[in-house]
């Protein structure tokens, strides 16, 4: 299970976050502590968490409730969007308007980069869970859309069917005779105006 980090006040004010530390808004947390209280009734096995403050404290009131330890991993952090972070996005398009057509930030980590990186967290995560397992891993929106991307199979210019991840959603992909496949995908809300990094 993918679970995109709650909001904070840059997802609101529509700034690149990027790798920025930027801690979940109090609309954030309650969005997590609403979120846990039904994936606790999943009864995850395992819980990853992107070492950035929003993601940690979306997971922490799932731990919490399930007393499973969070384990925080780097690579499970959003794309580094390098001069991009803290613009908006109309900024973003009138300083850097070649790069805004791509979404590959001039100084940060491409989409290809971001996919491998964040898809082999995931694989790694998977193989760490046993057969039926469910491993809740608490990510960034456009980090676990390449990632499932990656996954999937699909190439770089098909990255973009996936749509994004509002803020506290989830995706769910499950492994069948060594394929995997998208289960769920922007559940855990009815649809809403997606805020932030994620396109």
């Amino acid at each position: 299970m993918l679970w995109r980090h709650g909001q904070t006040i840059w997802n609101a004010e529509r700034r690149f976050q990027g790798q920025t530390d930027i801690p979940l808004d109090l609309t954030g947390e309650a969005q997590a502590a609403s979120a846990a209280s039904r994936l606790a009734t999943l009864r995850p096995d395992a819980i990853f968490s992107s070492d950035l403050s929003r993601a940690a404290g979306t997971a922490a009131p799932l731990a919490k409730l399930t007393g499973i330890a969070i384990t925080l991993d780097k690579d499970l952090r959003e794309r580094s969007g390098g001069s991009w972070e803290g613009l908006t996005d109309t900024e973003i398009g009138e300083r850097f308007p070649a790069e805004r057509a791509t979404w590959n930030p001039p100084d940060g980590e491409s989409t290809a980069a971001v996919a491998d990186r964040v898809g082999a967290a995931l694989l790694r995560i998977a193989a760490s869970i046993g057969d039926g397992g469910l491993a809740v891993v608490v990510s960034h929106g456009a980090a676990l859309r390449l990632g499932m991307a990656r996954l999937l199979g699909l190439t770089e210019e098909g990255f973009g069917v996936l749509g994004p991840l509002s803020n506290c959603s989830w995706s769910v992909l499950g492994l069948r005779n060594g394929h995997w496949r998208l289960l769920e995908h922007n559940a855990g809300t009815l649809p809403e105006p997606v805020l932030g990094d994620d396109r």
